[in-house]
């Protein structure tokens, strides 16, 4: 498989260690403060709490959806601290008063966080991050997490759709300027851990390691007095292996002319407009009749999966998706929730908690979870184990009949980051792990048209 359609280029090295990030503790909500102080005017803050992170439902139509924004969760933690400008912020704004400026002053979460590996699948009620610790410390990271994970696993949900109607074809993400400008980033990073083979968004390549594309714009083209002097302006620059693109003005004469500038062994053509699918069989059948077959060709233009699906047929190279994808191709979050559902009792022993509400319940307690698999290794059942917290802890899935995978991985223990899931090499294991996931998955769970989540899940209180 090529993926150096567009000029596909990989940093030459890992990516360069960034300087120390801004403090993201006022990347929250004020209620979050709000409860903290009531909690530790009343003594309830230090209270062993467990918060857990799941989605009520698929967005209508998915069958599965991909938890993303796992490392940049653990990337941000050690970042949540209250600098004197924070603190006299909050101060200045009467947000909170004296004694809870003096404990957030110290702050630091020492607890525990766990999860499903970054790139996994999952699905309704799915437990995809557990964090444990006193109220106060676990209490004030809700929306920081919220924030990430609901738009990033949307970003990768939409992405892994689209990798997945592109088959063996690269997908390459270019929605930076459809999007917030730190949001471009995270697409661009939740693209990758789905199966997108690169962006054309230099901070994201820069951050975490990511493969960069890009060429030339149609503003190059007017630029200059005419398509062939462009052409052989961008070739000179960027050598005939770049790719050009042929249809600012006439799609055939485009052709011409870019051959014309690189010789047969010119990279790849990219159409940007019309229908894409006849102009690409037209563009084909042109290039073989110029002695360019192995030139590639790439399609942009307002792609979603429906219309990568559509253009399986036609010959095409690779797919260049932005506005469809930094939305989530219809579904810009995941609804996930972040609920408290076990705290100690007068005991100091865990017991469950759980929301009544109509429509909005929540199960309480400890979770544990693991997938079931059938004897051709497709994933049949998603199984959840709950009930007394020491039960749960020691349930070993091991022993259960069957072949069974265990979901969750230790993230954070005891305020220390566990270093596999961030940076580059987070990106990396997560793009692995949303590899596996996926291809375990029953082969009706990769169509496009609406269904049913791809796997039923199972609920099993033990006692």
């Amino acid at each position: 498989m090529t993926i150096d359609a567009i000029s596909l280029r990989r940093p030459a090295g890992p990516a360069s260690d960034l300087a120390p990030p801004a403090s993201t503790a006022l990347l929250t909500d004020r209620y979050e403060l709000t409860m903290l102080e009531a909690a530790l005017a009343d003594g309830t803050a230090h209270r062993h709490c467990l918060f857990e992170v799941f989605t009520r439902r698929l967005p209508a139509g998915r069958r599965y959806g991909v938890l993303a924004g796992t490392g940049r969760v653990l990337e941000a933690l050690p970042s949540f601290r209250f600098s004197s400008h924070e603190l006299d912020w909050l101060h200045d704004n009467a947000v909170v008063g004296e004694r809870t400026l003096e404990y957030l002053a110290d702050y630091r979460f020492t607890g525990s966080i766990s999860g499903y590996a970054e790139g996994e699948v999952f699905f309704p009620q799915s437990p995809v991050m557990l964090v444990e610790g006193t109220f106060a410390e676990a209490v004030v990271l809700e929306t920081l997490v919220l924030s990430i994970l609901n738009y990033d696993s949307a970003i990768a949900s939409a992405a892994s759709r689209m990798t997945s109607a592109a088959v063996e074809r690269p997908c390459l993400e270019m929605g930076a300027r459809r999007a917030n400008e730190q949001a471009a980033v995270a697409a661009a990073r939740a693209a990758v851990v789905a199966g997108f083979a690169g962006t054309s968004n230099l901070e994201a390549g820069r951050r975490y390691g990511l493969p960069t594309i890009g060429t030339a714009a149609h503003a190059f083209t007017l630029l200059h007095d005419d398509e062939e002097s462009a052409f052989a302006s961008q070739v000179a620059s960027q050598g005939p292996g770049t790719t050009l693109l042929v249809d600012t003005y006439d799609v055939r004469r485009g052709v011409e002319n870019a051959v014309r500038a690189a010789g047969p062994g010119l990279g790849a053509v990219r159409l940007d407009s019309g229908d894409l699918g006849g102009l690409a069989v037209e563009v084909r059948r042109q290039l073989d009749a110029l002695g360019a077959r192995d030139t590639r060709i790439t399609v942009t233009s307002d792609l979603d999966e429906y219309a990568i699906a559509a253009l399986a047929a036609a010959p095409v190279d690779s797919y260049g998706v932005g506005t469809s994808l930094v939305t989530g191709s219809g579904a810009p979050t995941c609804g996930m929730v972040y609920k408290l559902v076990a705290r100690s009792n007068g005991s100091g022993m865990l017991e469950p908690v759980a929301k009544a509400s109509t429509a909005k319940t929540s199960a309480g307690g400890r979770k544990a979870a693991a997938r079931r698999y059938d004897e051709d290794g497709r994933a049949v059942e998603e199984l959840l184990v709950t009930g007394p917290d020491l039960a749960v802890r020691d349930w070993d899935p091991e022993r259960e009949p069957g072949d069974v995978r265990p979901l969750q991985v230790p993230l954070v223990v005891d305020g220390a980051v566990d270093s596999r899931w961030v940076g580059s090499y987070g990106v990396e294991n997560a793009t692995e792990r949303h590899r596996d996931a996926r291809a375990e998955l029953p082969r009706g769970a990769r169509r496009l048209s609406a269904g049913d989540p791809a796997i039923p899940t199972t609920v099993r209180t033990l006692v």
